[in-house]
């Protein structure tokens, strides 16, 4: 057994055993409330840069396969679980978690109290936070020095690490009836597929695509994609996101594309105490009072009140949807121009299938557009 150190910005340090790679690795350590899918986890682009600790108290039962990947890689960077499975058992798995997790090198440290470590960050707050091991493990002070020198989340610019270098496309199952262009602010592989089930030909197009780029493709919509990092400085988005409602374009956006319409709209965003991270947290939209039960990502979220109206350079607009544990804005509806957007993820794969119809009704806003 190698030891293996979780150590906070506040001083904290939980001790463990190594699990993954050997080394030490910086970022925000978050907590993940999902009780399956950590491969979903692991591969979601909008974890780049953060810490992850898994509630549950198991983790890897089911080992990892080759099928279930949102990106080309895990971005995490760092995990954290508490009962790491010793021998996988499922019969589309090939190799354990922790091969996975040190074929990659990403550095984990196992056997920690994740649910005093999760009761801490809810006070406490997400921070920055680092995972020793090995020779990188060193003295306590050392250590704590090190993770306070990292840089924090709020004002990272991140998401042009995860956007494609180079635009691809994902052809529509059976016929093709629309074209979307995908603005990748670090897009899931499964947001495209479920697009591309409803006869959508997506174009998933890299962060630095200008609106020549999108109107060279004549699109019937546009989608903003979910994403790591600070919405404030995403100033090249949200001027691309200006651009394309000037021009009416059927708009929808997910999670990190919901606070990028937002901000485009006139709202301001903050960094939130410990984020929403998880696959069962609920969501109110205002309209009909329906209650969704959702996947959701992120860290940071739009300012105002559930259903407040307010005036933009658009036109009207409704904050559409809330979180009723704490009143978080989780929706955006532009009244005027063809546009909205939600914080979570309607493309959730394990995880509630509650929100999927909203890409039904992006479907419904293109054929409208028509």
């Amino acid at each position: 057994m190698t030891n293996a150190a979780l150590v906070l910005e506040d001083g904290r340090v939980f001790r463990g055993e190594a699990y993954g790679a050997l080394g030490a690795s910086l970022g925000e350590v978050v907590f993940s409330t999902g009780m399956t899918g950590y491969q979903e986890t692991l591969t979601d682009p909008s974890y780049h840069r953060q810490i992850v600790v898994q509630t549950a108290p198991q983790i890897g039962n089911t080992g990892w396969n080759d099928e279930d990947d949102e990106s080309g890689r895990i971005w995490v960077a760092g995990y954290v679980v508490r009962d790491p499975s010793r021998v996988p058992s499922n019969w589309r798995s090939r190799r354990g978690l922790d091969e996975e997790l040190a074929r990659q090198g990403v550095v984990g440290v196992a056997g920690i109290d994740t649910r005093m470590l999760t009761r801490h960050l809810r006070e406490r707050g997400a921070m920055r936070a680092g995972v020793f091991s090995g020779d990188e493990l060193g003295a306590d002070a050392e250590m704590v020095e090190r993770v306070r020198t990292a840089p924090g989340m709020k004002g990272a610019d991140l998401a042009g690490d995860v956007t494609t270098p180079e635009p691809y496309v994902v052809e529509a199952v059976g016929e093709r009836r629309f074209t979307v262009a995908a603005l990748d602010l670090g897009i899931k592989s499964n947001t495209p597929r479920m697009m591309a089930a409803r006869g959508i030909e997506v174009h998933v197009l890299p962060l630095t695509s200008t609106i020549d780029d999108i109107t060279a493709l004549n699109p019937d919509g546009v989608f903003l994609s979910n994403g790591p990092g600070d919405p404030a400085t995403q100033e090249h988005a949200v001027g691309l996101t200006r651009a394309v409602l000037e021009r009416r374009t059927p708009l929808f956006g997910i999670c990190f594309g919901n606070q990028i319409l937002g901000r485009a709209l006139g709202r301001e965003t903050y960094k939130m105490r410990y984020g929403h991270r998880g696959i069962n947290i609920p969501v109110i939209d205002v309209t009909t009072g329906k209650v969704a039960i959702t996947s959701q990502n992120h860290g940071f979220a739009l300012e105002g009140e559930p259903g407040q109206e307010f005036g933009s350079d658009f036109g009207r607009v409704q904050l559409s949807h809330f979180c009723p544990n704490d009143g978080t804005v989780e929706g955006v509806r532009a009244l005027d121009v063809p546009a909205f957007s939600v914080q979570y993820h309607p493309e959730a794969a394990a995880g509630p299938h509650d929100a999927a119809p909203l890409f039904d009704e992006f479907v419904t806003m293109m054929s409208e557009g028509r």
